[in-house]
């Protein structure tokens, strides 16, 4: 049995999901998000991040991470926050010593709904009967779908090696 941590960065909100598998079952652990306000300056902001994530480890141990890669706003300063909120996010993994694997959110959607251009609703909705876990948040669901497509491909490339 394993134990994954998907993280949706963000720097408003960072949301997260721990999820067990054993390369063919899931299982929901937790999920919710890490919020921050735009009123704190960016290395509160940044700092926020990591330290809620090193609480969150600490508290479930996941074997491993799942993060969401960048894509290109057509806002230069939107992708420019998301890239520090994913840097914080991956710092605090790497300080922790886990291993981190990065999904493309078209993956991540293809994964989960089957379709790489799904709304986030559709793609609430599957993480919610995937999982049979109630109501999830957007950005916590997001995270959930992050951890779920890491589950697998982990588990298809052990298959297959």
């Amino acid at each position: 049995m394993s134990r994954i941590l998907g993280i949706d960065p963000g720097l408003h909100i960072t949301g997260w999901g721990v999820v067990d598998y054993d390369g063919f079952y899931l299982k929901h652990v937790d999920h919710g998000t890490i919020i921050s306000s735009s009123s704190e300056v960016i290395g509160s902001r940044l700092s926020g991040i990591f330290k809620g994530l090193a609480d969150i480890i600490e508290e479930y141990s996941p074997n491993e991470i799942s993060i969401e890669d960048v894509f290109v706003n057509k806002n230069p300063f939107s992708s420019l926050k998301l890239g520090m909120a994913r840097g914080a996010a991956i710092c605090c993994a790497g300080v922790l010593g886990l291993k981190i694997s990065e999904y493309t959110p078209n993956r991540i959607k293809k994964t989960v709904v089957g379709s790489g251009h799904a709304t986030k609703d559709q793609v609430s909705t599957m993480v919610q009967k995937l999982l049979n876990c109630g109501t999830v948040k957007l950005d916590a669901a997001d995270a959930l779908a992050v951890a779920i497509c890491h589950a697998h491909h982990d588990a298809f490339y052990a298959v297959v090696k």
